[in-house]
């Protein structure tokens, strides 16, 4: 499975980007796909997630304001980040497997695509 994330950029406080990854390879065995994101001296924490059963994640800093999504005929993933703050400035990346699912660690995901930096502005 290869993963390549898009649509990072810069905004305000307040604005709102849409992440995407695209995903290749054995993309029918995927069962979860997720985001997670990392600032300089942190470890990565993740931000939301799906799995093919119907659940979806999300850590509660963004509940609210971040919704996953998914396009199976394009075999992409996508993260809108609404209402975004300060606080949400990372290295944004992609992230799958084919048997785990969840937002506790990076660990239950095998596969990650190579980020797409994310910055918000006050």
């Amino acid at each position: 499975v290869q993963l390549a994330e898009s649509g990072g950029g810069s905004v305000q406080v307040g604005g709102s980007l849409r992440l995407s990854c695209e995903a290749s390879g054995v993309t029918d065995r995927i069962y979860c796909m997720g985001w997670f994101r990392q600032t300089p001296g942190r470890e990565r924490e993740g931000v939301a997630a799906f799995d093919r059963n119907g659940g979806t994640f999300y850590a509660d800093s963004v509940k609210g304001r971040f919704t996953i999504a998914e396009d199976n005929a394009k075999n992409t993933m996508y993260l809108q980040m609404d209402s975004l703050k300060s606080e949400d400035t990372a290295m944004y990346y992609c992230a799958a497997d084919l048997v785990l699912c969840g937002l506790e660690s990076e660990s239950l995901f095998n596969y990650w695509g190579q980020g797409t930096q994310v910055t918000i502005s006050s």
